[in-house]
This record gives structure tokens, sequence and C-alpha cells, in this order.
């Protein structure tokens, strides 16, 4: 039986590709359970940000052949944050999800999530007892410190790739690059509250990261400083009264 709290709640699953021709099938398997179990209705939007290897006819195939699939796919690679907010813009459910298809994260997982809303705008995991190399480990775990001390959002792991957010608040973000690495954050500066969970955590399935040691660190850095100055000027408002009347047509009301 259908939570209470979950009733009113419809969610897309973001799933941006680049160059992920050896993970997609497996994906699939795994999206596919997360789907069989989940509480409430659920779709998977592909998002294919100009991937020059067999992605996209990958996803062109699962789309067709599984319920529950759609994708869109841009005209050329554009990175990640614009690949996010195309995903963003495209939806039309209550609720926003967002995972990476690498498989370094479980789409079961997002039962864990689930169990936190509405009571919260947002719910990310934290990748515990990560599976990763030390390099991205350690240039994680400095990125993640610097952000926290600059911009004080009190998020461990911002770069987890497995989120829910209301749908409102993303629609609301500002947009700019890097700005997947503020979600949180993002969601934070419009009065949002954000739960953060304990993840799993896997090797990579196939394929390679598409970061390496300098855009893990100069790119987190130089954005928090985008992030700081976009933040003071961000415009936030509540209407404390309103009067609405009937439009003037040719003098008549």
């Amino acid at each position: 039986m259908l939570d209470i709290s979950l009733q009113t709640i419809t969610l897309t699953v973001l799933v941006p590709v680049y160059n992920e021709e050896g993970c997609l099938q497996r994906f699939r398997e795994a999206m596919d359970a997360f789907l069989a179990e989940s509480p409430v209705p659920t779709q998977v939007l592909f998002i294919n940000d100009g991937s020059t290897d067999s992605s996209l006819p990958q996803i062109r195939e699962i789309c067709q052949k599984y319920g529950g699939y759609s994708y869109i796919s841009l005209d050329r690679n554009h990175g990640l944050s614009t690949a996010i907010k195309a995903g963003i813009d495209h939806c039309r459910t209550s609720h926003i999800g967002y995972i990476d298809s690498d498989l370094q994260t479980s789409p079961l997982d997002f039962m864990l999530l689930l169990e936190h809303l509405p009571q919260h705008e947002m719910v990310i995991g934290i990748r515990a007892k990560r599976k990763d190399t030390f390099i991205k480990k350690i240039s994680s775990k400095i990125a993640n410190g610097f952000r926290r001390y600059m911009i004080n959002d009190g998020i461990q792991d911002t770069g987890c790739p497995l989120k829910i957010m209301d749908a409102a608040y993303a629609k609301r973000v500002p947009f700019f690059d890097g700005m997947h690495r503020f979600l949180p954050a993002l969601i934070q500066l419009q009065g949002g509250k954000v739960k953060q969970l304990p993840v799993q955590h896997f090797e990579r399935f196939a394929g390679y990261s598409k970061y390496h040691l300098f855009n893990r660190l100069w790119g987190p850095l130089n954005d928090t400083f985008a992030f700081r100055w976009m933040r003071k000027r961000y415009i936030k408002y509540a209407i404390a009264e309103e009067f609405e009347n009937q439009p003037v047509t040719n003098g008549h009301i």
C-alpha cells in the first residue's frame, strides 16, 4: 500500500549519458529492478550529451523496447550541467531524480531517498566506503572541504550521483556552467530542506571517468567563487498580499 505521504509524488529519473556504451544495458537491468519496486509512478529520461560511441543507438533501442524509458539527445557535447538542466526543463513530474549510468551507485537506493519525501525538498546520497582510486577520493575530499568552507552549505558529498529534488525547486535553479556541483546549495538558497543519507558505492562497471585531476580540483574551486558571486545577487521574495481584478475590455468589466 502506498504511503499516504507519497500519494501525490511522481518521479522522473534523469540519466545523463556521454560515451557510456559499455554500461547502458547493465544499467537498464539495474534500473528495471528499481522500477519494479518503486512506490510512486516513475519514468526514466536519458539525456544523450553528444556521445560519439554507440550510446545513442543503445538508448533508442532501450526506449523502444522497454516501458518507462524516454530520451532526448543534445546537438553536441555540452557538459554535465547543461545535460542536467535540459533534463530538468523536459520533466513534467512532481519530483526529479538523478543518477549516473556508470553503475557506481545503485538505482535501488532511490528507495531510501523516497522515504524522506515530501518532508524535504531534496534528498541526496553520501557515497559510503567509496570504491574509487586514491586520486579521485583525495581530490573529491579537497573540493568538498573547500566548498563547505567557502559557502557553508553543510553538504558532505555534493558530487554523489544519486539525488531526488522537488521539481518546482529544481526548475528555479539558476543556470550556469558547473551548476551540477551546487544543486543542494541552490535548493537551500530557495529555502528548501536537504536530507543526506549514506548510499552504496561500487567500482565503475565499464568505460572510464570523464574527469581527471585538473578538472576535479580546478573546476570545483573556480565554480565555488562563481556561486558566491551569484548567491550575493540572488533575487528571492515572497508575496505578502494580493488582489486581482477582472481585465477591462472596450471600457467594460
